[in-house]
């Protein structure tokens, strides 16, 4: 970890950075994987970066509710260590699944789709089975808007400068509503990124190289693999 005042180069702009790609219409599930990698996060701090999927809908009047699984490294949380989370508008917290011992190399496989009864559920890929992370009832419908993202934040009272190596995400999947075989999130589905119309968008310091669009890409510092 390298710490930067400031306005000065190398200097990472507090807040959040979101690197990744959203749908422009609504699916009844998502799947992939992603690698893992070790940031700089620093401990104390509300640094934290993470892959994750989303399901959305926004209800109105500045009410959104989702569903989010992937795997976080954070300030508060096992500093120094990478672990599987979700979060959703429920419960309102972050929770941590320690059973699943997570390293920077490892690459894992995750699943959230609809069930019955307004329910989203979200697995987790491990043992050579699914596992189920979370079974949450939310006002989303039988679907969604999804989001693929590698995220990070910068906690605004500690400026400097995060390091994360690129992640890896590859063989996204969207599920459509009313059944039928997934299928590659390709650029034939209407998908909603950053303004960058090039193959690299910048965000904060970090880069988004599509390999495919839309299911095979990395993000993380620029120029480093």
């Amino acid at each position: 970890m390298r710490l930067a005042r400031r306005g000065e180069a190398g200097f990472t702009p507090s807040g959040y950075h979101h690197l990744g790609a959203n749908t422009g219409g609504e699916w009844a599930g998502v799947s992939g994987r992603m690698s893992v990698v070790d940031g700089s996060i620093r401990p104390r701090s509300y640094d934290f970066v993470a892959g994750r999927f989303m399901v959305k809908r926004n209800m109105g009047r500045g009410d959104i509710r989702w569903l989010e699984a992937g795997w976080a490294e954070t300030g508060w949380a096992g500093p120094g260590r990478q672990q599987i989370y979700t979060f959703n508008t429920n419960t309102k917290t972050w929770q941590f699944y320690e059973q699943y011992a997570l390293k920077p190399g490892d690459k894992v496989w995750l699943d959230l789709h609809a069930d019955a009864g307004g329910y989203w559920s979200a697995w987790l890929w491990w043992g050579n089975r699914w596992n189920l992370l979370t079974a949450q009832q939310l006002p989303l419908g039988a679907t969604a808007t999804v989001e693929q993202y590698v995220e990070v934040h910068v906690d605004a009272g500690k400026p400097g400068l995060i390091d994360v190596p690129p992640v890896m995400v590859d063989n996204v999947r969207l599920r459509p509503g009313g059944g039928g075989d997934s299928r590659f999130w390709r650029e034939d589905i209407p998908t909603l990124t950053g303004s960058n119309p090039a193959q690299r968008e910048l965000n904060g310091g970090f880069c988004l190289d599509w390999l495919t669009r839309y299911d095979t890409w990395t993000a993380g510092d620029c120029g480093k693999g």
